[in-house]
C-alpha cells in the first residue's frame, strides 16, 4: 500500500505542475504607450449648411491629420441621411462607436461619437446626469495589448446654455463618476464640446484631474476668445468651448491647434472648428504599440 500512496501523490504533484498558472501581465504601470497619441475632437453641427460638401472637407483633413481618436459631437441619422459618423468611419477606415439616448431603433437618432482608428477596442457609453438634459458620453479602451496598457479615451457634450453652469457641473460629476468606473490604464484622455470655457468653475473637478491640452501648448492664446475660438466667428461668437484634456502625469503635449477653420467655395466644415492634439506618453518603452499610424 505504501509503494502505492506514493506513487499517487507523484501522481497529483506533476498534474499542478503541469496546472500551473501563466504568467500574469506586467501591472499597469509598467505597461505604457508608446508612441504619441493623436486625437481630433469636432461638433459636426449635425445636417445644417451643404453635409455633402462640408462631409467633404473634413474627410480630406482627418486623411491628412491622421488621428488615432476622434471624438464627434452633434452626430445625426435620420430618414435620407445615414449616420454622419458611421458615414465618416466608413470612409475614412476607422471603427465608430456611435452613443445617443435615442432608441436604437428610433428613425431618428442624434448623439456623440468616437472614431478608432484601429477595431479592437472596448467600448461602452454611459447617460449623464440629469438625465433629463439628454447628454451622453462615450468611452473607449483603446490600443492595449499584454505589453502596453492602451488608452481610455472619453468623448461628450455638454449643456449648451450659457447660464446653465450648475447643470454642467453635475454632468462632470457625472463624467467622472464614469472614468472612476471605467478607467483601466493609466492613461486618460477626454474630449469633446464642453460648452464653456476650460477654465469655468463648473469645470473645476475636471481640472484637478486633467490639464487642458490647448492651454498647455498655447499659454498666451488660451484666454485669448478672438485668436483661439472653436466657435466659427461666420455663425457664433467667439469663445474656446471645445476642449481635449489629459493626464498630465501620463502625457505631455507635443502640439496642440485648430484646425477644419477655413471655408473652401464659401463653405465651411462647421459652425465649430475641430481641436487637433498630439500627446506624448510618459514612462514609455522602446517597443512601438501596435497599430497607431
Amino acid at each position: 500500500m505504501f509503494p502505492r500512496r506514493l506513487f499517487l501523490i507523484a501522481l497529483a504533484a506533476a498534474a499542478l505542475a503541469g496546472c500551473a498558472a501563466p504568467p500574469k501581465r506586467p501591472p499597469v504601470a509598467d505597461r505604457v504607450p508608446t508612441r504619441e497619441v493623436r486625437v481630433l475632437t469636432l461638433n459636426l453641427w449635425h445636417d445644417k449648411g451643404d453635409w455633402p460638401k462640408r462631409r467633404a472637407l473634413i474627410v480630406e483633413e482627418v486623411r491628412r491629420l491622421k488621428p488615432d481618436l476622434i471624438a464627434l459631437q452633434e452626430v445625426l441619422q435620420r430618414p435620407g441621411l445615414r449616420n454622419q459618423a458611421e458615414d465618416l468611419g466608413e470612409a475614412l477606415g476607422y471603427r465608430v462607436s456611435f452613443v445617443s439616448v435615442d432608441p436604437p431603433d428610433a428613425p431618428r437618432r442624434y448623439g456623440n461619437a468616437i472614431l478608432l482608428a484601429r477595431a479592437d477596442a472596448q467600448t461602452q457609453e454611459h447617460k449623464l446626469d440629469p438625465l433629463n438634459d439628454y447628454r451622453t458620453a462615450a468611452h473607449a479602451l483603446a490600443f492595449g495589448d499584454a505589453r502596453h496598457s492602451g488608452v481610455d479615451f472619453y468623448a461628450t457634450h455638454l449643456h449648451n446654455e450659457r447660464g446653465g453652469g450648475a447643470i454642467r457641473r453635475r454632468q462632470i460629476d457625472s463624467l467622472l463618476g464614469f472614468v472612476d468606473a471605467t478607467a483601466r490604464t493609466g492613461y486618460t484622455i477626454l474630449a469633446g464640446d464642453f460648452n464653456t470655457d476650460a477654465d469655468a468653475p463648473e469645470l473645476a473637478p475636471l481640472r484637478a484631474r486633467y490639464a487642458d491640452a490647448f492651454a498647455a501648448a498655447h499659454p498666451d492664446l488660451a484666454g485669448d476668445a478672438r485668436r483661439a475660438s472653436t466657435l466659427n466667428p461666420a455663425y457664433l461668437p467667439a469663445q474656446r468651448i471645445d476642449h481635449v484634456f489629459y493626464d498630465p502625469n501620463a502625457f505631455a503635449v507635443t502640439e496642440a491647434r485648430i484646425v477644419l477653420n477655413e471655408s473652401r467655395d464659401g463653405v465651411w466644415a462647421s459652425d465649430h472648428f475641430g481641436v487637433f492634439v498630439r500627446l506624448r506618453p510618459l514612462r514609455a518603452r522602446a517597443q512601438e504599440m501596435p497599430g497607431f499610424r
